[in-house]
């Protein structure tokens, strides 16, 4: 499943979201990058996913200066 707003900020996208793979571009893994990102990996000020790098995080793994999941990383370490 793929979807992108049209609607931009910072030229990232308002909503981008990224789950599963894709036949037409053989991505085995959904990669999500926007301002709220929603995937298998996703980049973003808010993420959501198996992989979440951003200011608000939450997934299995996430990385950011608000972390919330299974493991987390934060940024700055603190």
């Amino acid at each position: 499943m793929r979807y992108r707003s049209k609607a931009q900020m910072f030229g990232l996208p308002l909503l981008c979201v990224a789950v599963g793979p894709d036949m037409a571009t053989q991505e085995m893994r959904g990669l999500a990058r926007g301002i709220v990102a929603i995937g298998d990996i996703a980049i973003g000020y808010q993420a959501l996913g198996g992989l979440a790098i951003g200011y608000y995080s939450t997934g299995g793994l996430s990385i950011g200066v608000h972390p919330q999941g299974g493991t987390v990383i934060q940024w700055p370490f603190m």
